[in-house]
């Protein structure tokens, strides 16, 4: 089953509404809150990598009110066990029986805050709801709902009292981007108290319909020249001399879904290769590994993305035409 014209007027219409909500309150961000939404409606999840104060506490929360969404803050630290995100069953003596008392994780929009500041096993109690959507305590696995995001947080700068993400959590978020520091433009606006207060934002659209978005982003047609583009791309971030560890098929798979997305929210049926290339650096990036030698000259994996795709030549007709 394909998405109809129709329906991909409505997506591209609905998409630029929650886009247009959020960045009212996120003043002169409209390329990353447009990755959010992307990775959001992909069933991906988004890792921020900026210095502290840019607005990215505000980006989750005018997500989730656009949404009609419940939101949930985690503040990640040395001494966080597994038990405060997910949740703990306690016995309660009254009843003599035990009760699942739910964690933040249980939420449509999790902002993790400087994740890389709790232990290794602590964020490890992220990989399976990230991935699966559900929790197991206690032999039980229940569900966190949909919509479901993820919006993780790390420090570029400060690295004392840090554990780097292990490659197996990198690879589960869907894109890494950056909010940085607005421009001047926008500066003053938000000192001249041009932002709208998040719980002044109106909400545009209901989870509900927002897991439909999400499904009917899933029917845009890929062109098998499109997929065979995806798979050369990836292909090359492998045999890059740079490269020590190239992009896994989920890194491919989540390349397939945001452009199946990108495309929809553009009123489009089908995707291209524009649509690809626009998210290959944000998608693909972070999930390389590059030789300790690159990296002590300078290297960085945006620069291996960018020239994979000046190497790898897209298709410049669809299939059958």
């Amino acid at each position: 089953m394909t998405i109809s014209p129709d329906q991909a007027t409505w997506f591209a219409q609905t998409f630029a509404a929650l886009a247009d909500n959020v960045e009212r309150a996120v003043l002169g961000k409209r390329h990353v809150v447009d990755l959010v939404l992307t990775a959001m409606l992909s069933e991906g999840h988004v890792l921020l990598e900026d210095v502290p104060g840019t607005g990215k506490t505000s980006l989750a929360r005018a997500v989730a009110q656009s949404v009609q969404g419940t939101t949930t803050r985690i503040q990640f630290t040395p001494d966080l066990l597994p038990g405060d995100i997910t949740g703990i069953t306690v016995y309660d003596q009254k009843s003599g029986e035990f009760s699942f008392h739910e964690g933040p994780v249980f939420a449509n929009i999790v902002l993790a805050d400087e994740i890389n500041r709790a232990s290794p096993k602590t964020q490890a109690a992220l990989l399976e709801v990230m991935e699966e959507g559900h929790v197991t305590i206690d032999g039980v696995t229940r569900s966190v709902g949909k919509p479901f995001l993820v919006l993780a947080t790390q420090n570029p700068v400060e690295q004392a009292g840090t554990y780097r993400l292990p490659e197996a959590q990198l690879d589960r978020f869907l894109l890494r981007t950056s909010l940085g520091y607005p421009d001047h433009a926008a500066t003053v606006r938000i000192l001249d108290r041009g932002a709208t207060p998040i719980g002044e934002l109106a909400p545009i659209i209901t989870p509900g319909a927002l897991v439909g978005m999400s499904e009917l982003a899933g029917e845009v047609y890929v062109d098998a020249l499109v997929l065979d583009y995806i798979a050369r791309i990836v292909d090359a971030t492998r045999s890059a001399d740079e490269v020590r560890l190239g992009v896994s098929i989920r890194g491919a798979l989540a390349l397939t879904r945001a452009t199946r997305t990108a495309a929809a929210a553009q009123g489009r049926t089908y995707a291209t290769p524009d649509d690809v290339k626009r998210l290959a650096v944000p998608v693909l990036a972070h999930r390389l590994i590059l030789h300790p030698e690159a990296e002590f000259d300078g290297v960085t994996a945006e620069a291996v993305i960018g020239q994979v795709l000046l190497d790898v030549t897209p298709p410049t007709r669809r299939e059958g035409a």
